[in-house]
Parts: C-alpha cells; sequence; structure tokens
C-alpha cells in the first residue's frame, strides 16, 4: 500500500534549509519512501532462490541433515514418555529405566550433532552467495546509464546493496534453518498427538493453523507497508550522509554546520517515527502469537489431566504433552520470529532483486564486438537527441564531421549541447535516431567498455580514488609498470610534484583528489590520459579553474597530448582554443559558426562577440 505524500509531518513538508526551497531532493526523496512495493514476496523469494540453486550440493545435504535433526527431534517426546513410564512403573526395572534414560539423552545428542553438521554445509553456502549477491548487484548498477545514477543517492545505493546482503541471510536462515525445520516438527507433533488423542491433535492443528495465518497474512498486509516506509527512509539516511561527507568542504566554505545538522537531524527523526511504528505493529502481532501460545498450553495439558483423572492416560502421557508443548512452544515463538525475519529480509533484499530483473537503460546490443581504434575519425550522421526528461530534442538531424587528428574546439552558451556531444561519442545516451560513427564503426553496435577505452576525457574536474597516486594514474591502463606510470606523469608535468609529497607515487590522495590542488588533479588525469594512448582526446574546460602559472604547466601537458590524436576541447579560455584547427560554435544544439579563431574572429558574428568580452577580462 503506497503512503502518501500529506501522510509526511508537516513540518518536513515545509521546512527549507538557509532559506532556500528543498522541494526537489524532497521530492526524490519522497519517491525513495512512497514508491510502495516494487516486487511481490514470491519474486524476491524467486530471485533469493536462485542463488541457492547455484549450488545445489551444498544445499541438498544441509537441508537433508536438517530434516534428518527433525526426525531425532520428533523422538524426544517419545523418549521423554519412555523414561517417565520406566521411572513411573512400580516394580523398577534398571534396565528399563537407564534403557530408557540412553534413548533420552540419545535422541537429544544425535539432534544437537546432526543439526550442528548441517551448519558446517550451510554457512560456506550462504557466505558464497551473500558474496554472489554483493558481486552482482555492484555489477548491475555501474552498468546502469549516467541518468540512472544522476537521479539516485549514491548513499542510498550503497546502503540498499549492503542491507541486501544481510536481507539474503535472514532470508535463507529463517526458511531453511528455521521455519522448515518449524513445519515438520510441528505438524509432525499434530499427527502423533492425533493418532493417540484426536481431540488434543486437533486442538494443536488448528491452534499452529491459526499461528501461520497470523504471520504470513497478518504481518505482509499489516507490518509490511510499515517495514518499506522504514527500509526507504534507512536509504535516505545513507543518501544524507553521502551527500553531507563529500560535500564537507562546501559546508565548512559557508559555516553551515549546524544547518547540515538540523537537515540530518530531520531525516533520522523521519526515519524514528517510521520505524517505531514498523516496531509497534511487530509487536501487536507478537502479542496474538502468545494468546495462541497459552491456548495451546492449556488446551494440550488440560485435556490430558483429564484423561489421566478419568485413567485414560499415564504419567508417560503426561511427560509426552509437556514435552510436545514445550517442543511447539519453541518451535512456534521460533517461527513468529523467523517470519518477521523473513519479512524483514525479503523487504531488505527488494531493492536488489528489481536490480537484477531492471535492464540496463544503455545496453550492449547482442554480439557486439569490440571497437577497433584507428585514426579518430567522427561521424554525426542526422542525429537526433533528446534527454529523458526533456520536452523537445537538443539535436535534430545532427550532422557533423571532425577529421582525423582534427582539433576542435567547441564554444557556445551553457545548455547549447557541448557536453552532450561529448557524452554521446562516449555512449552514454542512446539516441533517439540517427548514428555516431567513430572510425567507421557505430558506436551503438560495439562493447561500451571498449568504446570509452578509446576516449580519453579530461574533465575540469578530474575525481580521483582515494587511492596512491600511482593507482590514479594506472587506472587507464590495468598492469601498467612503475616506468609507463613515471613516464605518463613526468610527460604530464606532474613528476615533480610527486617526487616531493612524503610518500611520492605511493601517497593516497584523499576521496575524490581532496588532497591535491585543482592542478595537481588535472596534471594527474593529463598523466593518466597518456597513458590511455587514446585515439581520441577530450578536454572539458581542463583549464578553467586554474591560476595563469599552474595554466601554463597544464597547457604545456595538453599540447604534448594532443599530438597526433582527434581531440575535442570544451573551453571558455581564448588561450585553450586559439589553436584550434577549427572552433565550432554551438547554440541550441545547432553549430551555428565554424572556423578558425582569426578567420570567426573577423566574421564579426557570435564568436567575435564572445572573444571581444573574453579580451576585454571575461570568459567565453
Amino acid at each position: 500500500m503506497p503512503l502518501s505524500r500529506a501522510n509526511a509531518p508537516a513540518a518536513s513538508r515545509r521546512r527549507g534549509f538557509g532559506g532556500i526551497s528543498t522541494a526537489m531532493s524532497e521530492q526524490y526523496e519522497d519517491e525513495e519512501v512512497t514508491r510502495g512495493r516494487v516486487l511481490s514476496n514470491g519474486q524476491v523469494l524467486a530471485f533469493i532462490a536462485r542463488l541457492w540453486l547455484r549450488r545445489p550440493w551444498l544445499l541438498a545435504t544441509a537441508a537433508g541433515l536438517m530434516v534428518l535433526a527433525v526426525l531425532f527431534d520428533l523422538m524426544l517426546p517419545t523418549a521423554a514418555q519412555a523414561l517417565i513410564d520406566a521411572v513411573a512403573d512400580p516394580a523398577k526395572d534398571a534396565d528399563r529405566a537407564w534403557g530408557a534414560w540412553v534413548f533420552f539423552v540419545g535422541v537429544y545428542v544425535a539432534f544437537v550433532a546432526t543439526r550442528n553438521v548441517a551448519f558446517r554445509f550451510w554457512n560456506p553456502l550462504s557466505a558464497r552467495n551473500m558474496r554472489d549477491l554483493t558481486d552482482e548487484a555492484f555489477q548491475r548498477v555501474q552498468g546502469f546509464s549516467a541518468d540512472w545514477h544522476a537521479g539516485n543517492f549514491a548513499g542510498s545505493t550503497v546502503r540498499k546493496i549492503s542491507r541486501a546482503m544481510w536481507g539474503y541471510d535472514e532470508v535463507s536462515d529463517a526458511l531453511i534453518l528455521w521455519l522448515m525445520p518449524a513445519l515438520l516438527v510441528l505438524f509432525g507433533l499434530c499427527l502423533q498427538m492425533a493418532l493417540k488423542w484426536p481431540l488434543v491433535g486437533g486442538l494443536a492443528f488448528l491452534v499452529v493453523v491459526g499461528f501461520l495465518w497470523i504471520n504470513l497474512w497478518l504481518v505482509n498486509v499489516y507490518v509490511r507497508p510499515a517495514n518499506l516506509k522504514s527500509n526507504a527512509l534507512d536509504s535516505r539516511i545513507g543518501g544524507a550522509l553521502a551527500d553531507a561527507v563529500t560535500s564537507n568542504p562546501t559546508v565548512k566554505a559557508f559555516g553551515a554546520e549546524a544547518r547540515e545538522e538540523a537537515r540530518f537531524g530531520q531525516v533520522t527523526e523521519d526515519w524514528r517515527q517510521a520505524v517505531k511504528v514498523t516496531w509497534n505493529r511487530f509487536m501487536d502481532v507478537w502479542i496474538l502469537q502468545n494468546l495462541l501460545t497459552i491456548v495451546l498450553q492449556a488446551g494440550t495439558t488440560g485435556i490430558l489431566l483429564n484423561l489421566w483423572l478419568k485413567g485414560e492416560a499415564t504419567a508417560g502421557d503426561i511427560a509426552f504433552a509437556i514435552t510436545a508443548f514445550m517442543l511447539m512452544s519453541g518451535y512456534l515463538r521460533n517461527l513468529g520470529e523467523n517470519v518477521r525475519m523473513l519479512q524483514k529480509g525479503l523487504d531488505d533484499a527488494e531493492d536488489v532483486a528489481s536490480f537484477a530483473r531492471e535492464a540496463p537503460q544503455v545496453a550492449d546490443r547482442p554480439g557486439a564486438s569490440a571497437f577497433r581504434g584507428g585514426q579518430g575519425e567522427i561521424v554525426f550522421d542526422a542525429v537526433t537527441f533528446r534527454y529523458r526528461n526533456a520536452e523537445a530534442p537538443l539535436y535534430k538531424d545532427f550532422s557533423l564531421r571532425i577529421a582525423p587528428g582534427e582539433k576542435v574546439a567547441l564554444v557556445g552558451p551553457t545548455g547549447a549541447g557541448k557536453s552532450t556531444f561529448v557524452k554521446l561519442i562516449q555512449r552514454l545516451h542512446d539516441l533517439q535516431s540517427g548514428r555516431i560513427l567513430i572510425d567507421g564503426q557505430d558506436v551503438a553496435g560495439v562493447v561500451q567498455t571498449s568504446l570509452r577505452a578509446a576516449i580519453a576525457v579530461v574533465p575540469q574536474d578530474p575525481a580521483l580514488f582515494h587511492r596512491s597516486i600511482g593507482e590514479n594514474i594506472a587506472y587507464a591502463r590495468a598492469g601498467a609498470s612503475q616506468d609507463e606510470i613515471e613516464l605518463a606523469a613526468r610527460r604530464a608535468r606532474a613528476h615533480d610534484f610527486i617526487q616531493r609529497l612524503p610518500k611520492g607515487y605511493d601517497t593516497l590522495v584523499g576521496e575524490r583528489g581532496v588532497k591535491l590542488s585543482g592542478g595537481e588533479r588535472q596534471r594527474v588525469a593529463i598523466a593518466r590520459a597518456f597513458l590511455a594512448d587514446a585515439p581520441v582526446l577530450v578536454f572539458d574546460e581542463a583549464t578553467s579553474s586554474l591560476d595563469v602559472e599552474t595554466e601554463r604547466l597544464v597547457q604545456g601537458a595538453m599540447e604534448e597530448l594532443m599530438a597526433g590524436r582527434t581531440t575535442i576541447v570544451i573551453a571558455h579560455r581564448l588561450s585553450t582554443i586559439r589553436g584550434a584547427d577549427r572552433i565550432l560554435v554551438f547554440e541550441d544544439g545547432k553549430v551555428v559558426e565554424e572556423g578558425t579563431h582569426r578567420t570567426l574572429k573577423a566574421d564579426g558574428g557570435r564568436y567575435a562577440r564572445l572573444a571581444a568580452i573574453a579580451e576585454g577580462g571575461a570568459t567565453i
């Protein structure tokens, strides 16, 4: 049952932070909280069962041993009955009594030993499947499009995957280790009692069925909606944490720690209120379960006591009933707890199960071949492209050719289509019509990873991993040697500053490279591009945030890197594009002017006006 936006606390609906509306982020967060059930319990369970079936021998052995342990458990009331009858016998037959004692103890020892051995098979099965689930969820998420990642908080996604791993564990343990044995024991004892005393067996059967109904139906319709909401808010905590922690420099720059604490406090308060409802609903179900357990206790023992008073039952029969009740009450208690654990695990695993059913938004075609890098010719052939939420296409029947080895600059206002041009040659989005060819190969028909390996991108703000500088440079080519890494760093004018660091190439750069300056990060990114040795090179405003001295260093490295490669430069600074073979002026997804810096400036058009602004001290 989806939860209405109107159910959110009024304060959270009205609340803004720092005088700026939070409607946009709240809209996304509310979609997370109110999206309701995506998959049914059966669909999530089928997803988990497919993991079990990957290792059938481990599953079959563990389950078989669990069933054997159940058989020993079912023998315990009979063993107790035999022992009490032997002890109550006036003849005091020692052999019979000790034999009954050995049987009673042996049954329990066999139960414990068999169950312990079953865990020896179950534990490796669970560990391997949890690893597979996590690895495959990560692989799936990595394969989702740039649009998907733009619409999902990274912290929430991390939380969903880690929660699903433990959700698998809860579902598997609940079903195989607890619920399956519990049902076998409960109905087995009902059958044994029905064969001896039909009234007792009938009462026990009704209580067990009622107990199951309360758990399976009531938990699903009463508890699950609240649990889904609290899970979504749990994911929001991860998203809010990641958003604030990764933006900590901005928080400090504006002295906004108190505002962020208030914002995060509102998120955790929403979670607190939601999870309290979930836990209270579980407690409501637990009360009904305990009432049924009392009925079972009073009914079975009361009926047997009445039969004993009539001389129709022995002391051993009473012992059988008491032992059976103790077993049944324990399993019923476990049944209730594990149905709740099962439902929670299914809810926790739901997001990752839905990932597995979600087709990649940008997928390799069946039979796609690896991209074969050549001279770097790029052709846009009647391309029409519209962003998913846009009303009109950005590009419509757009055609353009960039010759091999040509250096092309893209200029124009924000939103004109410059960055989209680069995203499309990387195939981060699919076209509505037309095609893009690189070295005569349609980018939609080749393996995406091989295509992107042939395009080296140096962005405005390079994102580095929280790893060593050497690892960050080597990321461009797996297996690169230290000599190759250092050569790339020298060519990028980065070797000298790296050598001055405490651990040189082994220095950790911090999350997203925060321990390095902007110019240092740019030179590491250029070193990475040198090592990639790709035929197509993209500079996306790579010097726009650098000081003049650092810009000269970076430009020198850029000029060397551009030699012999097809290069696309997105820039607002004239110094970066003066030497371009061709400058393309974009406006509303169209090239409205093209030529060299000299010819475009002489024409007196849009570029000339932009150049005049730049020469007056601004950027174009």
